[in-house]
């Protein structure tokens, strides 16, 4: 098979069918052999309906309805797991992406080889207030990412080798970050294409301000667990260290000033008025804290069933 398309959805009905519609004329007028997958999100309107309908007369779609709402990056691993195409192409179900984008990212994929193309919406159609916290966005995705070709991480439509899909796990809003997941699986060469965007055609966006506070938290998840995910020692025991060292310090400077005093005046110096005995008390804890903290999480990573998954490139 050609081509896996999935796509993610909530309370998509009114835009289904043209969706539809469309994906399958451009796949067959490029001769493309292809399934749909439609993941509905725990909608409560329609689209569930709407998709076994479809069904029912066009073989090449599937449907998956979760139970509840869960969000888009398990709706997206849920439809890799079951993508059998040799592309794997998701877009959004709002008609804001093309479909007619889809020969272009599969010659992308298959002819130019790459692992991974991400779509580019330059000229947008949304509000001022959902454009420049994007570009804000971007910037600092593509700053801690170190992928600094890509303008738009979060353009839902993108293409994919099937093999990469197979070893990505997208879980929480991670969906922001696939490009990241999969330099991180050690697929690095990932390409960008220009999209057309067009304006929303029906309902509203599913989506708010919230995002974008999520979407630096879930960054930084990711930074630390490429950095330190496997060997989380090398930073909570090295700041323990450093915290336990600061404050052995301002143990030995309170000594030396009840020394001093003693020695030198006469009179005894009250150590629990001196700051220093403050600090070292405090760092010495948070050292404590910080070399078990290291200590637990190397405890963990050594029991866990993922320790030595390593993705293997070739095999003599």
């Amino acid at each position: 098979m050609d081509i896996s398309v999935v796509v993610p959805l909530y309370n998509e009905e009114e835009s289904l069918p043209e969706l539809t519609e469309w994906i399958v004329r451009v796949m067959n007028e490029n001769g493309f052999t292809y399934e749909i997958i439609f993941v509905n999100d725990g909608s409560t309107d329609s689209s569930a309906s709407v998709i076994k309908r479809m069904a029912e007369t066009n073989p090449a779609i599937h449907g998956i309805s979760f139970s509840r709402n869960y969000g888009k990056s398990p709706a997206l691993n849920t439809g890799f797991a079951r993508a059998k195409g040799d592309v794997v192409i998701t877009m959004d179900a709002d008609l804001q992406d093309s479909p007619d984008e889809i020969p272009e990212l599969f010659r992308m994929i298959t002819q130019e080889g790459y692992d991974l193309v991400s779509g580019w919406k330059k000229k947008r159609y949304d509000p001022l207030s959902k454009t420049i916290p994007t570009k804000l966005f971007n910037a600092t995705a593509r700053r801690v990412s170190g992928i600094k070709n890509l303008h738009d991480f979060n353009c839902g439509l993108k293409a994919y080798r099937n093999e990469v899909v197979k070893h990505i796990e997208v879980y929480g809003d991670m969906h922001r970050y696939i490009p990241y997941l999969a330099k991180n699986a050690g697929y690095r060469k990932i390409g960008e294409k220009v999209v057309h965007h067009q304006a929303r055609k029906y309902g509203k966006t599913k989506f708010g301000l919230d995002r974008f506070v999520n979407g630096y938290l879930d960054l930084a998840t990711l930074w630390f667990q490429s950095k330190f995910g496997i060997k989380p020692m090398h930073i909570f025991g090295l700041l323990g260290s450093l915290m336990f060292i600061i404050g052995f310090i301002a143990v030995f400077v309170v000594l030396l000033l009840k020394i001093i005093a003693m020695c030198s005046h006469g009179f005894h110096f009250w150590v629990t008025k001196s700051v220093y005995f403050y600090l070292s008390l405090v760092f010495m804890v948070l050292g404590v804290q910080f070399f078990c903290t290291g200590f637990i999480g190397e405890l963990i990573t050594r029991n866990s069933t993922e320790r030595n998954n390593y993705l293997i490139a070739e095999e003599f």
